[in-house]
């Protein structure tokens, strides 16, 4: 085999692996505290759940890429994957202290994970193949909305209360599917190709890191120092005029990612009106999130190439598509679904609650969803070029604090008042994603003055 031909099998087994741990990770967080609720005598919260998951993933950036400096890409995959494996299966018999445990491990594990993760890709890419690669591995991770929530549809399809045996069943069904993604990343092989990625691409580790964990050298300064100046370096970005800018649409995708991945599907799950399938409904709605993501993504991918129009439009679109749904879920959902007990709330909103319409919102919330990270990964990418890294922690810091935030209020706020925070928060990152587009138009335009 060809040194670029292993190098795409490595991407297309890292894209497999990934698939199969979050098929099981991504329907366990939709479906959590719809279980939750079954329990006897549990008192613990699957939002709160998610929100320290969320700020542990976020504090744990600081740190992950000197575990992967020293334990390897390989082998930090390997055991981040085990952590979620451990918190899908501690479902089979939950115990609160075990829960929350299990909670800040994964939050821990997921940062390893997803820093492994980036220097996979990286070491096995070029300059020229990156964007195919990082195509590669999205697609494929995205398709892990697909099956888990289709087994969700398929296993609890007519159940009114979700039994003993029906949670063991999924559960343990899907711990083996996460382990089964966890050792398929012992396929992975070193790279042959000695050709580098530019160091700028690289959303994983410095130069040098990379040496010392492919085992062909030993980093030139010492691991403390280059994860302080990693820090250093974040902290600095951190408070640009540019960052400062887009730190507000990237709250915004922290709190609508908790919306859609947490909150909704537990809301049409609560609904009794939506008759004895509505706990099946929200595989459905996995599913058509799903959807949503992956048109999207595939669409405003090809529109950024072929539109002289710049950002603005597909986040504006982003917008009205988001706005479109919350209204409608304003409209069709029970106020009190997000804290409905299991039972479930035979309350109506405004209309004669709809199934068609709960899930034509579900793919919405992918769609408009897709619009704002394509576009934000693109800007900051643009912006940042020379310190990308430190630029996409900033990033993933800002949008897992929010996301933490927003699951501990969907523990006591009405669904209203949820929609209404994204309405407002929607609105304000998006005037402040114009500016900072506007900011990168003027940047263009300079250049290109500059090179009369």
């Amino acid at each position: 085999m060809t040194p670029e031909g292993k190098a795409l099998l490595n991407i297309v087994i890292l894209g497999f692996g990934f698939m199969f741990m979050f098929t099981a990770f991504q329907t366990c967080g939709n479906i959590e505290q719809t279980v939750i609720k079954s329990l006897n005598n549990f008192t613990a919260s699957g939002y709160t759940s998610m929100s320290i998951i969320y700020g542990v993933f976020s504090a744990s950036n600081l740190v992950a890429p000197s575990v992967v400096a020293v334990v390897g890409p390989q082998l930090s995959m390997f055991f981040g994957g085990l952590l979620y494996s451990a918190y899908i299966g501690m479902f089979i018999q939950p115990r609160v202290w075990s829960f929350y445990t299990a909670s800040v491990l994964v939050g821990f594990g997921a940062a390893v994970l997803w820093t492994a993760q980036g220097n996979v890709l990286a070491i096995n890419s070029t300059g020229t193949t990156i964007g195919r690669n990082s195509g590669i591995f999205w697609a494929l991770l995205q398709f892990s909305l697909f099956f888990g929530n289709l087994y969700i549809y398929l296993a609890w399809h007519g159940h009114d209360h979700i039994s003993e045996k029906d949670r063991q069943t999924v559960f343990i069904s899907l711990t083996v599917i996460s382990l089964i993604g966890c050792f398929l990343f012992f396929l992975i092989r070193k790279p042959d190709t000695s050709e580098p990625i530019p160091s700028e691409t690289a959303e994983g580790l410095q130069a040098e890191s990379t040496e010392s964990i492919s085992g062909s050298g030993t980093p030139r300064r010492s691991l403390c120092t280059q994860a302080l100046d990693a820090f250093v370096k974040a902290c600095k970005l951190s408070v640009t005029k540019e960052m400062l800018l887009l730190g507000l649409p990237i709250a915004y995708t922290g709190l609508e990612l908790t919306f859609y991945s947490g909150v909704y599907g537990t809301c049409i799950g609560a609904m009794t009106r939506f008759g004895h399938d509505a706990k099946g409904l929200i595989g459905i709605s996995g599913i058509l999130i799903g959807v949503g993501e992956i048109l999207g993504g595939g669409l405003f991918g090809i529109l950024n190439r072929c539109s002289h129009l710049g950002r603005n439009p597909v986040v504006l679109l982003g917008l009205l598509i988001h706005y479109l749904a919350y209204y409608l879920i304003f409209l069709n959902i029970a106020p009190d679904a997000p804290q409905a007990p299991e039972e479930g709330t035979d309350l109506q909103a405004y209309i004669t609650p709809n199934v068609g319409v709960a899930l034509f919102c579900s793919f919405l919330l992918g769609l408009g969803d897709s619009c704002f990270n394509t576009q934000l990964l693109s800007i900051v990418g643009f912006l940042f070029k020379e310190d990308s890294a430190p630029a996409f922690a900033v990033f993933k810091f800002i949008q897992s604090i929010m996301a933490a935030v927003a699951f501990s209020y969907s523990n006591v706020l009405q669904l209203p008042w949820q929609l209404l925070l994204l309405v407002v928060t929607g609105f304000l990152g998006t005037m402040s994603f114009f500016v900072a587009e506007w900011k990168v138009e003027a940047r263009r335009r300079d250049s290109a003055y500059d090179s009369i």
